[in-house]
């Protein structure tokens, strides 16, 4: 029972700690302002989150073209960390070698995560029609991966589907990485 009590709340915190890294990098890479001046609380609330851990980072290893790689190194070291300690909590039972790849394969499924979370804010704030600095940049956030769908969906009786077709994307996405992350550890 503490076992699983232990992992319930390393995975909550590595998921929100990593989940704002990965915010990080993505709203850096669509170039969304993210100062306080920028009146982006979004991107406030990242900084907040993330700042102690990236700005270190950011000395040793540096930006690649829009990409920042601090913040990816940052979310995969975050949940390193968190299966590193779920094994030393387990008593090192089982291989070691495998913390790595359930790192990696966690941090894919934070981002597929991520994403629906934010489809699903963006289908919402859609239906309401609200004009705010947040609703803006959840738009801005959605809009690569919602393109490339509404040019081959057409809308619907005036009806915009593709937020649905992503999320229906997404979860083939995670059904496929878990499988993918069984065979990797056999």
């Amino acid at each position: 029972m503490l076992y699983q009590i232990i992992s319930l709340l390393l995975e909550v915190v590595t998921a929100v700690l990593a989940g704002a890294c990965l915010l990080r990098l993505y709203m850096q890479y669509q170039r969304i302002p993210m100062s306080s001046r920028s009146g982006n609380p979004l991107g406030r609330f990242v900084f907040a989150l993330t700042d102690w851990l990236v700005l270190p980072l950011r000395r040793v290893v540096p930006a690649v073209g829009r990409w920042d790689l601090a913040s990816l190194v940052a979310a995969y070291g975050l949940e390193l960390t968190q299966f590193l300690l779920l094994w030393l909590l387990a008593g090192g039972e089982g291989g070691l070698f495998a913390a790595p790849i359930l790192a990696a394969f966690g941090l894919v499924r934070l981002a597929i995560s991520g994403l629906t979370g934010l489809v699903i804010v963006y289908a919402v704030l859609s239906w309401v029609q609200t004009q705010s600095v947040l609703s803006d940049v959840i738009g801005r956030l959605c809009a690569p991966p919602l393109t490339p769908i509404r040019r081959l969906l057409p809308l619907v009786g005036g009806i915009d589907l593709s937020p649905l077709v992503l999320l229906v994307l997404l979860q083939v996405a995670s059904i496929v990485l878990g499988h993918l992350q069984g065979w990797a550890l056999l």
